[in-house]
């Protein structure tokens, strides 16, 4: 019987250490790296408190078999002792299943119910200690939980923890946005319309634009910005293009490392509001007509590619 329990204890043990080996298998790959990265003198220290530790584990394992050795010579020289319950039989019988009165007993017959079924007797018997101390736990925590978060005040509520949440929630979210702006490229740039968008490519343009094609687009040095004819194309992609990698053979510098990519979307959309308007000087056409096959807009940059109309040059003689 005894063999039994051992078996079924080490079944146990088993079963419930296993989540811990798919997780000591996980972290086995940086405990190595965190292993040779040590030095010499590391190395040794661990070594030592390894030695020191598994010394301490076989003086346990010594005392118990000790105490059990001990146990077992004062039993066989003192019959009495033997008779005596172990210290589980006693933890079991007061607080894991209790006093169980002997079937046929007069306590047992005490304990039936009037009532029965096909043989079957109730008995009155009083709930398992384990259970009742179950339920005791369950009422101090209660009480403890009620103390701290209501009366206290101490704990932070469900209400506070879905605001801190959406707090935290909202700083990822700009985040991410912030990341996306930082993805746009001449693949999937779209036009921006936004008040502030065309704000903000107008001042750049301004800074940095107006040497070239003149302050409102007519050309200089570089292209007129404002008809309809272009030499790399006059949708906003090749626009983006042409702002972020240049034309050095034409004068027109790269403004990749200069200009951030959501600064180039808005620059390009600036431009793009230029087609059709009238400049004081306008530079005699050149390259060929643009005609936009599918005009299109978007409040942000994180839309599908889609041509416009109306392309550019910043800072230099090629548009």
């Amino acid at each position: 019987m005894k063999k039994f329990k051992y078996l079924m204890l080490l079944l146990l043990g088993v079963f419930g250490s296993s989540p811990a080996w798919a997780q000591a298998a996980e972290a086995e790959t940086s405990w190595m790296g965190t292993l040779q990265q040590m030095d010499s003198s590391q190395l040794t220290l661990l070594i030592i408190l390894g030695v020191v530790l598994l010394v301490i584990v076989l003086l346990l394992f010594l005392m118990i078999y000790l105490m059990s050795f001990m146990s077992a010579v004062l039993k066989k020289e003192n019959p009495e002792l033997a008779a005596q319950p172990s210290w589980w039989d006693e933890f079991k019988l007061k607080y894991v299943t209790g006093k169980m009165q002997p079937v046929g007993s007069p306590e047992e017959k005490r304990l039936m119910k009037e009532h029965t079924f096909d043989g079957i007797v109730e008995l009155d018997n009083h709930m398992p200690p384990w259970l009742a101390n179950v339920f005791y736990i369950t009422i101090a925590f209660g009480v403890i939980y009620f103390t701290y978060y209501t009366v206290l005040g101490l704990g932070v509520s469900q209400y506070e923890e879905y605001a801190e949440e959406q707090r935290v929630a909202a700083l990822q979210i700009e985040a991410y946005k912030a990341n996306l702006t930082s993805l746009i490229d001449e693949t999937n740039v779209v036009f921006d319309e936004s008040a502030a968008a065309i704000s903000a490519g107008q001042s750049i343009f301004q800074a940095n634009c107006v040497a070239c094609h003149a302050q409102d687009g007519g050309g200089g040095v570089g292209s007129n910005l404002t008809d309809e004819y272009w030499k790399h194309g006059g949708s906003i992609n090749d626009i983006f293009k042409v702002i972020k990698y240049g034309v050095p053979e034409k004068g027109m510098i790269p403004w990749q490392d200069q200009l951030s990519p959501e600064q180039i979307q808005q620059v390009a959309s600036f431009i793009l509001t230029l087609q059709g308007t009238t400049p004081a000087n306008p530079k005699e056409a050149e390259g060929e007509r643009y005609v936009p096959n599918a005009p299109a807009s978007a409040d942000s940059a994180l839309v599908a590619p889609v041509d416009t109309t109306k392309v550019v040059a910043v800072a230099g003689t090629e548009e």
